[in-house]
């Protein structure tokens, strides 16, 4: 049987490879400069030849066989979470990259079955990273920040930090603090205007009977 990717082509297993190596060289909070381009450089270049065996080149359409074998990798290697969790590492091209990818390897169906849904099944971090990680970058820009305070939505939290599940009740935690902390003025406005509101919410948290949840009340 002839080799599916060619002389010139790395395998899906050696982009993998390749491309979960550089990000922990990214990870690592003492390298060089030097070393931090080359792994810059390693992440961009594995991230397009995996982008070319998902959706095909100009010359060639994706093939089956090479698809399956990258996807099965990504799981495998556990780089698909690996990727959602040091996004901030990677460039802004490669940054895109990997949203194509993600939403390429997610809609990826056999039959019936979509594989990476059911991956993401048995691996929820990957799914809360991705909640967490997207919310808290936009929080950031005091506009957006503000969007989601004055909206409905927000009182939505009140719910999510009552939840029994500790991961979802954590990173709901963070992000409602950092909502109400991260831009002062903002919030000294967002409290003046719902005052009513907003205290008779967070009474409740502080008389839960979760004391996990009237601690941490505490310290917003």
């Amino acid at each position: 049987m002839p080799f599916p990717f060619g002389k010139s082509h790395k395998s899906p297993a050696d982009i993998v490879k390749n491309l979960k190596e550089s990000m922990a060289v990214l990870e690592k909070q003492d390298i060089s400069d030097k070393k931090a381009e080359k792994a810059t450089e390693e992440v961009s270049k594995n991230l397009v030849a995996m982008k070319e065996i998902l959706y095909g080149t100009n010359e060639k359409e994706p093939q089956t066989e090479a698809v399956a074998q990258l996807a099965q990798e990504l799981y495998n290697s556990g780089l698909l979470s690996t990727l959602v969790a040091d996004l901030q590492l990677i460039d802004f091209e490669g940054k895109k990259d990997v949203a194509q990818i993600f939403n390429n390897i997610l809609r990826r169906q056999i039959g019936t079955r979509t594989p990476t849904v059911e991956y993401i099944c048995t691996q929820q971090n990957i799914l809360f990273m991705l909640l967490k990680g997207y919310v808290q970058e936009c929080i950031r820009h005091e506009p957006l920040a503000k969007i989601i305070l004055w909206s409905e939505q927000f009182y939505d939290f009140f719910r999510y930090v009552e939840m029994s599940t500790f991961d979802i009740a954590s990173d709901a935690f963070a992000t409602f603090k950092d909502l109400l902390t991260r831009h002062k003025l903002l919030s000294a406005e967002f409290l003046e205007q719902h005052y009513d509101r907003f205290f008779s919410e967070y009474e409740k948290l502080l008389h839960s009977e979760n004391y996990v949840t009237k601690r941490q009340s505490l310290k917003v």
